[in-house]
């Protein structure tokens, strides 16, 4: 992709982003904390399962390569191969989405944006936020709106591992559980995993996408590990010296 082409996507993405910011600031509901942690590489490992399972059928980080994926979340490229690579048979293919374009169109208006930078748009918190907010609104083309995008186009994609949420006020009368909302949202349909686990899952989810936006930033942390190991072993040293040389001026 020329320069001129991926200025114009990150403009596009940050244009995108801060109409949604807008957009959002209606529902005006604290943001939940993220909690992320690079350092993490099991979390990251996780998060790129779920992002490469539930995200990439229609969104694309066209910024990461499968290869260096792999590296930098230590797998080898036949793990990548048999546990993420379902849109490309190339490791050096970048991330796409397998929804077509003209389904796209037809699904939902346009196609879905790219991912590569949203962490980085949005920040952590509003993603972890947007995916433990989504509730029923059977007014809503697929059946799902949301707390911090009031209106959403898409389908909650996490349904399935979630369950289904409701407004406290429509609810009803049967058993609910907080998901960690605040008082607004309670379970009323169970998913495949518990609210701990969901809330695990998200985070290892939106971990991954603050990689994706900035992977260079775990080279940093390395690099920044044995710079603070160099001024250590320089600062013993060059006390050292100064013992060494002032004990005689003395």
């Amino acid at each position: 992709m020329s320069w001129v082409k991926r200025g114009a996507c990150i403009a596009g993405l940050v244009a995108l982003a801060l109409a949604g910011g807008a957009h959002a600031a209606g529902g005006a509901i604290p943001l939940l904390e993220a909690k992320v942690e690079l350092g993490d590489r099991a979390s990251l490992q996780r998060g790129a399962k779920l992002f490469v399972n539930y995200c990439a059928g229609c969104h694309s980080a066209r910024f990461m390569r499968y290869s260096r994926m792999g590296r930098d979340l230590g797998l080898t490229e036949e793990q990548v191969g048999a546990n993420l690579m379902f849109a490309s048979d190339k490791p050096g293919d970048p991330i796409l989405a397998t929804l077509g374009e003209a389904d796209a169109n037809a699904w939902f208006g346009r196609p879905p944006p790219d991912l590569s930078l949203s962490a980085r748009a949005r920040g952590p918190d509003w993603i972890y936020t947007y995916l433990m907010t989504f509730y029923r609104d059977e007014s809503r083309p697929f059946g799902a709106n949301n707390l911090v995008y009031p209106d959403v186009a898409m389908p909650h994609a996490l349904v399935e591992l979630q369950g289904v949420q409701a407004r406290r006020e429509d609810a009803g009368d049967g058993p609910a559980a907080p998901t960690g909302a605040g008082e607004l949202l309670e379970l009323v349909e169970p998913g495949s995993m518990s609210v701990a686990e969901y809330r695990r899952a998200v985070r290892d989810l939106v971990n991954f996408m603050v990689y994706v936006g900035e992977p260079a930033k775990l080279d940093r942390y390395v690099l920044g590990g044995w710079v603070l190991l160099f001024l250590l072993v320089f600062f013993v040293i060059s006390r050292l010296l100064y013992k060494e040389y002032w004990k005689d001026v003395h």
